[in-house]
Order: C-alpha cells, then sequence, then structure tokens
C-alpha cells in the first residue's frame, strides 16, 4: 500500500532548512538583529544621560561663596578653570556655556553678598537659559537662608503618580518596525531571486510538494528567524534600559502577535520586488526605494508631528507608520490589539493591496 505524500511535512522540511542557513548568513543576522540593537544601545545610554551644561569660573572669583558651592552640587553643572584666553576661546567656540565671575559686595552685618556676572556668547544660546535657570535657583535657595522675608502667596503643590516617556520607548518601536520591514522586504525579495536563479524553485516543481506549501515553508522560517529577534531586541530593551511594557507578559506578547502581522504584510514587498527584479543587482534600489523612505519619515527616530504639514500627509500613507503608532500604543499607552483598530486596519488594507499586485506579477521561473 502506497504511502501518501504529506505536504506539510514537506513544508516542515523546508521550514527547517531555510531557518538553518538564516541563522548561517552573518548579513542576514547582522541587520535583522545587531543593526537594530546597537542603535537600541546607544539611544538607551543616551536616554540614560542627562544635559551637562559645562560652566567656566572666571580668575579670582570667590570659590568659597555660597553661591560657586551651591553650583558645585548641582549635578548637570560642570565647572571649569583653565587660563583666561583658552576660556574665552572655548566660550565664543561653543565649548563651554558661559564664563560666571563671583566677587563679595558690602552687606549688612554678617549676611554674606554677592556680585555674580555671566558671560555668553550666542554659540551657547541652547543652554544658556538652563544655566541662568538654575543660577537663579541656587540664589533663590540662598536669599531664603539668610534674607527671610514675607510672601504675597502660599504654594502648595501636589505630585501624582506618572509613567516617565523614556527615549527608550520612543526609539525601541522604531527600531523593531523597521528591522521587520528591512528583513521582510530585502530577505524574501533576495531569497526568492536567487531560488529562481539557481533553479531550486524549478527542482521543486518535480517534487509532490505544491507551490503553496513552498511559500509557506519559506515564510514560516522567516517568521521564526524575526520573531527571534523580536525577543531579543525587546527583551534587551526592556531589562537593560527600562523599556515600559505596560501589562508585562501580556503586552509582550502582544508586541510579538504585532511584529508578526507586520512582518507578513512587509513580505508582500519583498515578493513583488522579487518578481520586477531584472537582475541581482536591482533588487538593493528597488528595496531601498520601498524601506528607506520609511525609515526616515515612518516615525522611527522622531515623530511624524515634528516633521513639516505638508509632508505628514506623506507619512500618514506609510504601512511602517502604523506599525510603530501600534507598537508604542500597546507598550507604553498599555492599549490592546483590538484598541488599536484602525492601525492594523491600514496594514491589513497595504496587505490585500500589495499582494494583490504581487500576485498578478509574481515569478515562478
Amino acid at each position: 500500500m502506497a504511502v501518501q505524500y504529506s505536504q506539510w511535512r514537506a513544508m516542515l522540511a523546508i521550514t527547517k532548512a531555510s531557518l538553518r542557513s538564516i541563522f548561517r548568513s552573518p548579513s542576514t543576522v547582522a541587520f535583522s538583529i545587531g543593526f537594530p540593537l546597537v542603535f537600541i544601545l546607544v539611544f538607551g545610554f543616551i536616554g540614560r544621560s542627562s544635559v551637562t551644561v559645562k560652566v567656566g569660573v572666571a580668575p579670582g572669583a570667590d570659590t568659597g561663596s555660597y553661591i560657586y558651592r551651591g553650583l558645585a552640587a548641582v549635578n548637570t553643572i560642570k565647572l571649569v578653570q583653565e587660563p583666561p584666553a583658552e576660556m574665552e576661546d572655548d566660550m565664543i567656540k561653543g565649548r563651554i556655556t558661559a564664563i560666571v565671575n563671583i566677587t563679595d559686595r558690602p552687606g549688612q552685618g554678617a549676611v554674606p553678598a554677592y556680585e555674580v556676572s555671566v558671560r555668553s556668547s550666542t554659540a551657547g544660546v541652547d543652554k544658556i537659559h538652563v544655566f541662568r535657570s538654575i543660577l537663579t535657583d541656587v540664589i533663590n535657595r540662598i536669599d531664603d537662608r539668610f534674607y527671610q522675608r514675607p510672601s504675597v502667596a502660599h504654594l502648595s503643590s501636589v505630585v501624582v503618580p506618572g509613567r516617565a516617556y523614556k527615549t527608550i520607548d520612543f526609539i525601541l518601536p522604531g527600531m523593531l518596525g523597521f528591522s521587520l520591514l528591512s528583513a521582510a522586504v530585502f530577505g524574501t525579495a533576495f531569497l526568492f531571486f536567487s531560488l529562481r536563479q539557481t533553479l531550486v524553485l524549478k527542482r521543486f516543481f518535480a517534487t509532490p510538494v505544491k507551490r503553496t506549501h513552498i511559500i509557506l515553508g519559506e515564510t514560516f522560517s522567516r517568521l521564526l528567524f524575526q520573531l527571534f529577534g523580536a525577543i531579543v531586541i525587546i527583551g534587551l530593551g526592556h531589562f537593560a534600559f527600562g523599556f515600559t511594557l505596560v501589562h508585562g507578559f501580556v503586552t509582550f506578547i502582544e508586541m510579538l502577535i504585532l511584529s508578526l502581522f507586520g512582518l507578513v504584510v512587509f513580505m508582500g514587498f519583498g515578493f513583488l520586488v522579487s518578481s520586477v527584479a531584472r537582475n541581482e543587482s536591482t533588487i538593493p534600489p528597488i528595496a531601498n526605494v520601498i524601506s528607506m523612505p520609511q525609515f526616515l519619515l515612518a516615525g522611527t527616530f522622531f515623530s511624524v508631528d515634528a516633521l513639516p504639514s505638508w509632508l505628514q500627509p506623506v507619512c500618514r500613507m506609510m504601512p511602517l507608520t502604523y506599525l510603530n503608532d501600534a507598537f508604542r500604543k500597546v507598550a507604553f499607552e498599555g492599549l490592546h490589539l483590538w484598541n488599536v483598530g484602525l492601525e492594523l486596519g491600514v496594514l491589513t488594507l497595504w496587505g490585500v493591496i500589495i499582494y494583490a499586485v504581487t500576485i498578478r506579477v509574481f515569478k515562478w521561473e
């Protein structure tokens, strides 16, 4: 009795072989996992650091004064002492924000009194306001200690618990989205073009494996690989840099589901590129036309709202914009998948359109 051929077993064999080849490809691992991880590490460490204002201390300044000691106690202020000419040059070139001079002036009895002068240049205009605010706060605290005075009002304030929006909370979803887009477009395009050129697909046709199961086998291998990459990216962001997962493990699972959904949509672009490319050298330019505008304009590194108003409608047409928005709403705002219907709907619409076009132009040989 003849044993019935198992299409699913054949598909799993294709998936296993394709997955093994992906992990053995240094370039695929580097661009799909390594590249996003480098950006996350860079922005993660940047997000942890605070603004530092470098201020020069003029020669002869009273470094024993209450004001000097008050400034020195502020973590964001770095007081430096240099030769006058060098310090002046640093201020003009923006290496230091300002030069402060503190001198004694006659006071009332034992109460301290100082003359404080601040010199700055237009090169330090971005930080001079920060320094002046800190200096004013230091002087006010010293006034409260030595110059007791009544106030026209009593100020009371209430602080409620809040959720800090860190740099990593914005950057990680963008890098995860772009990782999925680039892996789907470039990986799928190069794979199927290579399978056609090397006649591997033609050899598949000599076997009982159906074309649908060939596609599914290759698709599942990429889904599993990118799922592994998403776990690494999200895990590193959460445990190393405090990436917000509002509902913990539930949010983590929803992020993975969104990753798989986005990857399936983006693979349609890869199938399309592999079909329209005439040779292997034309794949990168065509793929970059699809991926680079989204990398720059879809909210990967900065909000779409920060772009010019005339450009925002273009950004709102890109599928990566909606995947990034869905990631951020689920991870930080605590929404669930059923709360991001607009984003999923637009991604679905893009998927229907791109696969409809791909089916018409896809080449098996």
